[in-house]
């Protein structure tokens, strides 16, 4: 059975929906960015998975990118005064980031069991 999950390409619509890469239906997260140890429903490890620093860095890049864009357009077009740009833009950010950061490090986890990487705990 592992061989065909690794085959498919539902493990990416898995990993965005939070869900056990490998079977689809357990639960990959059991807080909001704590990963299950192991899948309730297929048994796969998951704690051999570790994401690191990848979503934050991929979560800072494309709302960065987007709220930077905007905020330029903004006062371009518009000249807001300062504390419009701070009303809007901080909360944007905020919730932008706790959006995405779930959907991108699911993603990340089951891009790694696609590709079979693991953590070995070794530095360097």
């Amino acid at each position: 059975m592992a061989a065909t999950a690794r085959t498919s390409d539902k493990f990416l619509l898995h990993g965005l929906a939070g869900r056990c890469p490998h079977c689809g239906r357990g639960p990959l997260f059991s807080g909001f960015l704590s990963v299950n140890p192991v899948c309730e429903a297929c048994g796969e490890n998951l704690a051999q998975h570790s994401s690191d620093d990848g979503p934050a860095y991929f979560v800072m890049s494309i709302v960065g990118t987007v709220v930077v864009a905007a905020l330029l357009i903004v006062e371009v077009n518009f000249g807001w005064p300062v504390w419009l740009h701070l009303a809007v833009w901080l909360p944007l950010t905020v919730v932008l980031s706790l959006i995405l950061l779930r959907p991108i490090k699911g993603l990340m986890i089951a891009t790694q069991y696609k590709t079979k990487a693991r953590d070995t705990g070794e530095i360097g």
